[in-house]
């Protein structure tokens, strides 16, 4: 297509909202739009919500040459099938694609990609991740989600499902994570590990202002909490959040030794604690690398928030269309 500047919705399907976004491919974000997921309803609410978002789009934008989704789950090969996400219940294997155009009558080109994929290439076109050519994507949320730009492309793998760097092990006689993975990074890091960590730390510490912050006994700590206390100068949350960072950069110390990939960003909710987390993920990242590929290691904090994940799962359509032209599957 020789339009210079294509526009495409973007997507991010979280596990409580769903945002989307308008945007231009030289001008990127140009309007946003958010309603509830709807996860506990099941997956024919989740997908009527989806289609009400580019419904909503298209009623005023007749230009759009497709939909790109970021997706809390795995996603096939052919990026058309979206597979047994966590957080929203009785969804099994779908053609997201196929689910939208029979709800709106359309024949959009709709892409799918794993919501920290998405994230990363909209780091690298419109964040923190534009410096790179490659570089590694770290998303903390409610999980670790993780992706890997090699030369301005996401590196997938040989089935798609590459950088599930969450999953990588730093302690085999540690917490089971979610992925049944025992000492895996989002055992740590993950948003609800952390709190419950950071519950049994500061228990025994009452001169932490996080007991004033949570519900008695603590039971109602947040990351946010932590990072609040910590520009407060609360020395206990100052030390949480140097611990989950060492914990991070032992983990990225082994990515860099199996990928020669020495460019990070960090983003997602729990990023917002920025060198708290981060200088000790820096150190420990130094540690942890073997000397010959320390040079040139940099780990950096994504500065658009959510918004990477809308703007790189717009990307993924022009970038779609490009390689494959604007036919429907």
């Amino acid at each position: 297509m020789s339009n210079d500047n294509r526009t495409a919705i973007g997507i991010d399907l979280g596990g409580t909202s769903i945002k989307a976004a308008l945007l231009s491919e030289k001008e990127g974000l140009l309007d946003e739009a958010i309603v509830p997921t709807g996860a506990e309803k099941g997956s024919d609410v989740v997908l009527e919500q989806l289609a009400g978002l580019v419904k909503g789009f298209l009623d005023t934008h007749s230009d759009v040459v497709g939909v790109g989704v970021g997706f809390p789950g795995a996603v096939n090969w052919e990026r058309t099938i979206a597979s047994h996400p966590v957080n929203i219940s009785g969804w099994g294997n779908v053609n997201v694609g196929n689910a939208i155009n029979e709800r709106l009558g359309t024949d959009l080109k709709v892409v799918i990609e794993n919501d920290a994929n998405a994230a990363a290439l909209g780091s690298a076109r419109f964040g923190a991740g534009r410096d790179f050519d490659s570089f590694i994507m770290i998303t903390l949320g409610t999980g670790v989600g993780g992706a890997i730009i090699y030369q301005n492309r996401i590196f997938r793998g040989s089935t798609g499902a590459a950088g599930e760097i969450g999953h990588v092990t730093i302690d085999y006689d540690g917490p089971m994570a979610r992925s049944s993975v025992p000492g895996a990074i989002e055992a740590y890091l993950g948003q609800r590990f952390l709190s419950r960590h950071a519950r049994y730390q500061l228990m025994n510490r009452p001169e932490s202002m996080i007991h004033q912050m949570a519900e008695n006994d603590l039971h109602g700590i947040t990351p946010k909490m932590l990072h609040d206390a910590a520009l407060a100068g609360d020395e206990g949350s100052i030390e949480i959040l140097a611990w989950a960072g060492h914990k991070l950069g032992c983990a990225l110390g082994s990515t860099v030794n199996i990928l020669d990939i020495r460019k990070f960003v960090i983003g997602g909710g729990l990023s917002a604690a920025g060198d708290f987390i981060l200088s000790s993920a820096r150190s420990a990242l130094h540690d942890f690398v073997t000397p010959a590929l320390r040079p040139g290691l940099e780990v950096v904090q994504e500065t658009l928030g959510n918004e990477v994940g809308m703007l790189g799962a717009g990307r993924l359509v022009f970038q779609h269309i490009d390689q494959y032209g604007s036919e429907t599957d």
